[in-house]
């Protein structure tokens, strides 16, 4: 059926084709177009029309927007769907410390079953927050793309390759097969919805021949890469002693940035390693808060921007977060720019906001899929209510979009046109359900 928004504020990054003369309303916030009192048609999966007009004739459903704003929908473009089941488990720790002394013991315990509760309780409150489209990196990869295609959420799924041995064997190796059979069995799942691409977890617990197998089969099947890169000055450090070059250096001479990448983190990254960066055109995942709840450090994220690398914004796994807030990371990738700098004009706030739409779809390979209110495109909106106490007034409403409000100020999730979630009901999870059996499954940790 399709669906009329009426009389709402549309804000989204300005394309040619919402891009009006000033007569049509469209006022221009740097990088952000706001549209207010627009209709916004939805037909099937995609966005038909954007204008100040009513459509004649319609018939359909119709969405009162008044003092509501419509909005792209936030992609994560960084994350670890299962480990939702650590929240909270191992908190004030560096990354070594959290990682090897917790986290893995941890994960030993996690089975399908736990996997899968804790991968619906993710994307349920992803979706409540205003996520509708997500990159993930982990294992029980399988269980995470059976979940995804319920939920009926994006995503772009990837089982992370993990080898400390010399000698290795993509067509030997267990973790490789996994990948295999995911891409066979997911990769274009419901005309794309489901992606599957390749995974090196990290420098530090790989090595070139991991590198250079991944990176041939990647390149082989047309994947996207996915890694961590610099996260932690030790890591960067540790991996200069070890090969004489940084680890975005490194694996760029193995070729992992041969094949369309994005890196996570990139928090130690140097000049250098930002012009390789740019020159291969990955894509830098920036996660704010679980940087800076690890100590990990702040990631010179104006320094890429200038150089021309795309920005996307991740939360990372909530075990080092502790929420998929959204939001909250959009702020923080402002606030955290301009602590680093002392410049209080370093990532404006329309730049947060592309970070997190327009920037993460670029992350993900859906550039003129998603990530703006555009014409022709798929209709990934999410409904803001801006009659909240903490949104009044809206001087700027793209200002109060990224320094004032909440994931829990979503009214509704909409993925290709198909509403996922509404007025705090979720229409493809069972929320009460999943939560007694995420409480159940906790218990193996404690």
């Amino acid at each position: 059926m399709p669906v009329l928004f009426e009389n709402v504020t549309v804000v989204s990054a300005v394309s040619n084709d919402i891009h009006r003369t000033d007569e049509t309303g469209i006022r221009n916030d740097g990088e952000m177009g706001v549209i207010r009192d627009a209709f916004v048609l939805v037909e099937g999966e995609k966005i038909s029309y954007i204008g100040k007009e009513q459509p004649r004739d319609f018939s359909g459903e119709r969405i009162d927007g008044r003092r509501k704003v419509l909005m792209p929908g936030l992609i994560n473009a960084h994350t670890h769907l299962p480990m939702t089941a650590f929240r909270g488990f191992a908190d004030d720790y560096d990354l070594q410390t959290w990682l090897y002394s917790y986290i893995f013991p941890a994960e030993d315990k996690l089975t399908a079953g736990s996997a899968a509760v804790f991968t619906d309780l993710a994307i349920a409150e992803m979706i409540a927050s205003g996520t509708t489209s997500l990159t993930d990196m982990y294992f029980f990869s399988d269980t995470i793309a059976e979940r995804v295609a319920e939920s009926g959420i994006k995503a772009n799924i990837s089982r992370a390759v993990t080898f400390f041995d010399e000698d290795y064997d993509f067509h030997s190796d267990n973790r490789a097969g996994e990948l295999v059979r995911l891409v066979e069995e997911w990769h274009g799942f419901d005309h794309g919805r489901i992606r599957i691409e390749a995974s090196i977890h990290a420098e530090y617990t790989s090595n070139p021949k991991v590198w250079t197998a991944v990176s041939d089969y990647a390149a082989s099947k047309g994947l996207r890469m996915q890694v961590h890169l610099s996260e932690t000055r030790s890591e960067h450090e540790r991996c200069i002693e070890k090969y004489g070059m940084t680890p975005a250096a490194v694996l760029a001479r193995y070729g992992v940035f041969d094949v369309p990448a994005s890196a996570a983190h990139c928090v130690w990254v140097d000049q250098n390693d930002i012009e390789i960066l740019a020159q291969k055109c990955v894509s830098v995942v920036h996660n704010p808060v679980s940087n800076m709840k690890l100590a990990s450090g702040i990631a010179p994220v104006t320094d890429m921007l200038t150089a021309g690398v795309n920005v996307a914004l991740g939360t990372d796994g909530v075990s080092s977060n502790n929420s998929f807030d959204m939001f909250e990371e959009i702020k923080m990738a402002s606030l955290a720019a301009k602590v680093r700098s002392l410049d209080p004009t370093a990532v404006k706030a329309s730049q947060a906001l592309i970070m997190a739409t327009s920037g993460g779809a670029a992350a993900q390979g859906r550039r003129g899929e998603c990530g703006m209110i555009r014409e022709g495109m798929d209709a990934d909106l999410i409904l803001i209510d801006f009659d909240r106490p903490h949104l009044i007034p809206a001087h700027d409403i793209v200002s109060n979009l990224v320094y004032s409000a909440r994931g829990s100020d979503v009214v509704m999730n909409m993925v290709r046109g198909r509403i996922i979630y509404k007025e705090g009901e979720f229409l493809t999870i069972d929320l009460e359900k999943v939560k007694r059996e995420a409480e159940k499954a906790a218990g193996i940790f404690r």
